[in-house]
């Protein structure tokens, strides 16, 4: 019988403690980036960067559904990662020590959530929604 990695038992429960563990990291790490989206001694473009990958990383609503096989999930493990990398790169080393240490403290009271971003997205599904019905109905005509 097939077995996944949880149910392995010690090597399964490894695998999903450093899981886990990335997971804070990232968490820990994207709320730094709001944080220092908002402090003035970051560039502009950072700043403008830094509020787009914190939006789609706080979204309660993905740009690919989760439900699409694999392609649903590439975006959380690929594109939120990029970004913030790209974001950390641009930014003073300073502003992000200061950002991790008030994220660490912050985030112990709970996930925060964009509801702008939700917004966005669903906007963004919405047109290419009324774009695939516009197409669909000129090429029938």
């Amino acid at each position: 019988m097939l077995r996944t990695p949880l149910q392995t038992g010690k090597r399964g429960a490894r695998w999903l403690e450093v899981v886990k563990r990335w997971a804070r990291a990232l968490k820990k790490e994207t709320y730094a980036l709001y944080l220092a989206s908002r402090d003035p001694r970051v560039p502009w473009y950072a700043r403008l960067l830094a509020v787009c990958v914190v939006g789609y990383a706080f979204s309660p609503i993905d740009l690919i559904p989760d439900t699409i096989p694999l392609l649903g999930y590439l975006d959380d493990l690929l594109l939120v990662p990029v970004g913030i990398w790209l974001v950390l790169k641009m930014m003073p080393k300073e502003v992000v020590a200061d950002c991790r240490l008030e994220a660490e403290r912050a985030l112990a009271a709970g996930r925060p959530v964009s509801w702008g971003a939700a917004v966005a997205i669903v906007a963004i599904w919405l047109l290419l929604a009324a774009a695939t019905i516009a197409l669909v109905v000129g090429a029938v005509r």
